[in-house]
């Protein structure tokens, strides 16, 4: 049983995100971290692994501050990460972003199931997952909030999936592609030895030569990125006791065509 883990280094959620003079996004002095999504995905991608008696791999695409998220996964206990990145893929579209995964999948080869988070909280997007398995040929297992059972032998998964009209059980052969939900698991804090362990590896970087692919054109182009305008408004504080307050907030929502 082999599984890849995709996953990604992005800006604290509670950090001020910014667009600078010159155009580009910044996070000031906040740290990265990774993915928060990616976490139950990192989580699963060792339960799985050692279920099946196989080995977890984990990958991102992109430049070299994506490092700390691969860190991050093997201080968490992952197997291996490795790291793919050329100057072609800046600037790309997820269509670019899902050959490049697809063929590093090809690539590493008898991976069996690749597990994502939801989505990335950067881009606020999970079409790439669903592009990646579409590139791969494989059955795509979205919003998956439970693997219920895996057959090494018979080559099958089932799991429990979390829609909006409730839930849904499915069954699929190997190999697939499943987002998860965050109530699939709880995930690890890294262990002490793993961080030091973590700490000393060298991940190795992969380019599209040496995935043998190259990168289709490009169908979306980001033109800028603007801050969004600052929101205004006035705060009245009514008097009196509550019934009057009531009756004065009615009376001013009625003025205002609110109601």
């Amino acid at each position: 049983m082999h599984v890849v883990v995709f996953t990604r280094s992005t800006p604290d959620t509670a950090a001020k995100v910014e667009v600078g003079k010159d155009g580009a996004v910044s996070w000031g002095d906040a740290a990265t971290v990774v993915n928060p999504w990616d976490e139950y995905a990192l989580e699963e991608g060792i339960l799985q692994a050692k279920n099946g008696g196989g080995k977890a791999t984990v990958i991102a695409i992109g430049a070299e501050m994506h490092n700390e998220a691969l860190k991050h996964s093997l201080a968490m206990g992952l197997d291996e990460a490795v790291r793919v990145w050329d100057s072609a893929l800046e600037g790309s579209d997820s269509l670019a972003y899902a050959t490049a995964a697809a063929a590093a999948v090809n690539k590493i080869g008898g991976v069996d199931l690749i597990i994502c988070g939801k989505e990335s909280v950067d881009v606020g997007t999970d079409q790439h997952i669903y592009q990646i398995a579409r590139k791969l040929g494989w059955t795509m297992l979205s919003y998956v909030s439970k693997i219920l059972a895996v057959d090494y032998a018979a080559k099958t998964i089932k799991v429990e999936r979390l829609l909006e009209q409730g839930k849904q059980i499915v069954t699929s052969k190997l190999p697939v592609v499943i987002s998860v939900m965050k109530d699939i698991n709880e995930p690890r804090y890294p262990s002490f030895i793993g961080i030091r362990k973590a700490s000393k590896a060298v991940i190795p970087v992969w380019s599209l030569a040496d995935l043998g692919v190259t990168l289709p054109e490009t169908r979306t182009k980001v033109e800028r990125f603007m801050n969004l305008p600052v929101r205004e408004g006035q705060v009245e504080m009514i008097a009196g006791t509550p019934e009057e307050q009531a009756a004065k907030l009615v009376e001013r929502l009625l003025e205002e065509k609110v109601l």
